[in-house]
């Protein structure tokens, strides 16, 4: 009887001690963070990293301006300050923000300060929004890690987190739309005209010319 009395407080103690480890499983396995991006045309960028595992969501958007709530046409006319941005939620449990930022560099012409590829103006500018210690450090060193491997001048600036817009539903995940659209290409489907205009606007072409192997996102 003794035996099992004494064995009570230590059963406790153990039932305890799982109980807290599986709640913290359970928070952890919650966490998600949030990076903010400007790499040019936001469907790309959407389109890119939303295909890597551990990234749960990317959402199409503006950031960097003065203007509250701009429309898409006030910011790509110029003169909001405004970027054309993503936010990227991932799992950092299942891909870092090292990894993110590194691939992010490795996917865009961060030597060009007046835009990208055939988009031109400010607020088709690359950027990276920062809003604590370990995000900018982040950033940092990905930056330097960019212009070692190139040799080059890196034109992305590490920037304060602004309030972020999300941009018009239409913008959302445009890259796998069904819906037809009128194009310079014709009449198509929004997926189509999306690779339609990727495949124009040199992006691809111009990232495996920078970046050779380490393009993440090109293939062939």
């Amino acid at each position: 009887m003794s035996i099992i009395q004494n064995a009570k407080p230590a059963l406790l103690m153990v039932l305890i001690v799982v109980g807290l480890f599986a709640s913290h499983s359970r928070a952890h396995a919650g966490e998600t963070e949030t990076l903010t991006l400007a790499g040019g045309c936001f469907w790309c960028v959407e389109s890119d990293f939303e295909s890597l595992a551990g990234v749960t969501q990317v959402v199409s958007g503006y950031t960097g301006g003065t203007l509250e709530n701009p429309t898409y046409k006030q910011v790509t006319r110029g003169g909001t300050g405004h970027y054309e941005a993503v936010q990227i939620m991932f799992d950092p449990s299942k891909v870092s923000r090292d990894e993110l930022l590194e691939k992010f560099f490795r996917s865009v012409d961060p030597t060009d300060a007046g835009g990208q590829f055939c988009d031109r103006g400010e607020s088709y500018r690359t950027a990276i929004f920062v809003s604590n210690k370990a995000q900018k450090s982040s950033a940092e060193k990905a930056k330097t890690d960019a212009a070692n491997a190139l040799n080059q001048e890196i034109a992305t600036p590490i920037l304060q987190a602004t309030p972020f817009y999300e941009a018009e539903g239409y913008h959302q995940d445009y890259y796998k739309g069904t819906k037809i659209v009128l194009t310079r290409f014709g009449p198509k489907r929004q997926s189509e005209a999306y690779k339609a205009y990727r495949n124009a606007c040199g992006r691809d072409q111009r990232v495996k010319q920078l970046w050779g192997s380490e393009a993440p996102f090109v293939h062939g």
